[in-house]
Parts: C-alpha cells; sequence; structure tokens
C-alpha cells in the first residue's frame, strides 16, 4: 500500500510544482492500493497543488444528448472516472457550465478559468476551459491512461478545423443555474467512429520531442506533458497532414526521429 507521503514524493520527482496548472485524467483502479483510497489521492493532489489550479475532466457526453437536454453542474455525474465524481463534491471545487465536456477545478484562478466554458458552441474551443490549458501553460498529468484519454487532442483538431470531427447540427441543450434559473447553451458534437482511439500513435513522437515524460504515481504508469509543447507540436504534424487522426498508420518516423534518416 502506498502512503500520502509517498505519492506526493511522486509527484516531486515527477517535476511538478506546488503552483502548476494540472489538468488530471485519472484511472483509480491503476493507482492501486494507497491510503485512504481514492479519497487519499485527492487529498494528496488538492494539497500539493494548494498554490496552483487543479483541474479535472467532468464530462458527460456520454449521457446528454437528445433524450437528456437539461444539465445540473451540481447534480449530474460525470462519465470520466471515479476521481472526478469524488473531487465534484469537495469543498471549494466549482464546476464549468458546458453540457457536454465540463471540467471542475480548485485553485485561486478557478473562477477566472471556468468562466464562459458554455458560450462556445462545440466540445472544446480555442477560448474555452481546453483551450485555456495552452493559455495558462498547463501540466496535463493522465494517470493510468493513455492519449486516447487525452481530450486535449480532440481540442487541437478542433481548432485546426480538421474535418468531419463534429456533428453537422448542434444540440440545443439547457444548463440550470447557481440561482435555479436555465439558460440555452446549443453545442456541437463529436462525431462518434472511434478518433481518440488513434491518438495512441502520438505517445512516442511526444516523447521523443520532449513534450511529455513517462512517471509512476502508486501503481499506475502516468504521463506528463506540457499543454504548449504538445499543441506545437500536434499544429506542425496537422499542417504536414490534417488527416493525420483518420486512421492507425503511425506517425511517420523522420518526423520525430531525425537520427532514423540517417541509418
Amino acid at each position: 500500500m502506498y502512503t500520502k507521503d509517498q505519492l506526493k514524493q511522486q509527484l516531486v520527482n515527477m517535476g511538478l510544482q506546488p503552483s502548476d496548472t494540472v489538468l488530471v485524467h485519472s484511472s483509480m483502479k491503476a493507482i492501486g492500493e494507497v491510503e485512504d483510497r481514492a479519497e487519499g489521492v485527492l487529498d494528496v493532489l488538492m494539497d500539493y497543488f494548494k498554490d496552483g489550479l487543479l483541474i479535472f475532466p467532468t464530462h458527460t457526453w456520454e449521457q446528454m444528448g437528445e433524450k437528456k437536454l437539461l444539465f445540473d453542474p451540481k447534480t449530474e455525474p460525470s462519465c470520466v472516472g471515479l476521481l472526478s465524481n469524488l473531487f465534484l463534491k469537495r469543498a471549494g471545487v466549482s464546476r464549468s457550465l458546458h453540457p457536454t465536456h465540463s471540467v471542475a477545478a480548485i485553485g485561486e484562478k478557478s473562477e477566472k478559468y471556468l468562466s464562459d466554458d458554455d458560450t462556445h458552441g462545440t466540445p472544446c474551443h480555442r477560448y474555452g476551459c481546453f483551450g485555456k490549458l495552452y493559455d495558462y501553460k498547463a501540466k496535463l498529468l493522465l494517470i493510468g491512461v493513455g492519449m486516447d484519454k487525452n481530450t486535449f487532442i480532440h481540442s487541437v483538431e478542433e481548432w485546426m478545423d480538421v474535418p468531419d470531427r463534429l456533428t453537422d447540427r448542434p444540440v440545443r441543450f439547457k444548463v440550470k443555474l447557481p440561482n435555479g434559473a436555465q439558460q440555452h447553451a446549443a453545442t456541437y458534437r463529436h462525431v462518434k467512429g472511434g478518433i481518440a482511439e488513434k491518438y495512441v500513435k502520438m505517445t512516442e513522437p511526444f516523447l521523443a520531442k520532449g513534450c511529455m515524460t513517462s512517471a509512476h504515481f502508486g501503481e499506475a504508469d502516468c504521463y506528463v506533458g506540457d499543454a504548449v509543447k504538445m499543441d506545437d507540436l500536434l499544429v506542425n504534424y496537422l499542417e504536414r497532414d490534417l488527416h493525420l487522426f483518420d486512421d492507425f498508420s503511425p506517425v511517420p518516423v523522420s518526423w520525430y526521429k531525425d537520427e532514423d534518416i540517417k541509418n
């Protein structure tokens, strides 16, 4: 069993700073046995990043749709894992109002970061919470999950206007506000078809080009990514091939390993 002190030391070993802005994608099962279980994991993360901005995705795309149009950020559960749902219940945590791709955050900058997330009409707009990861020079901590769970890649594809990623028409959701009123929040949705599964092809390029490093948290294999570096590399690749993620063909090795050109 890992203690909270051991988990904290693993964060230190990753090179993460307490003042960082960090988005966490996570699998509690992968972390294994830890002191105080899932609540203990949140204790460690919230204490370690108390001087920064800690963010969890609290997406609801799985259940929100034509048959469920009213999003209540206070009660609607996240469809992306145990830790995200427990995080929503913690004191001081606030949630954005996006009906399918909300995030929750705690920290001094959380109010500004979470604002206006529901006003842009797409899942991961450049000026929504995922675009702000670039502006805030955020770190992405993927605990026990891979690039197929990295919503930031969806974001960059959206900003680059990659075709066939969004539905032809928006869904006209409503969002329940803290005062009980409801406001309209129409948004396009990601098309179905397993696009995210193809994002795993970026694992080796991200590592090779220094956009992310590998680490451990508990028993989980982790990746620690730099949002700015990830974005810059993805933009470069999509400018070369806008359809890079249309299939499972690997990224050309010559794009990220210069030495292989010589061999």
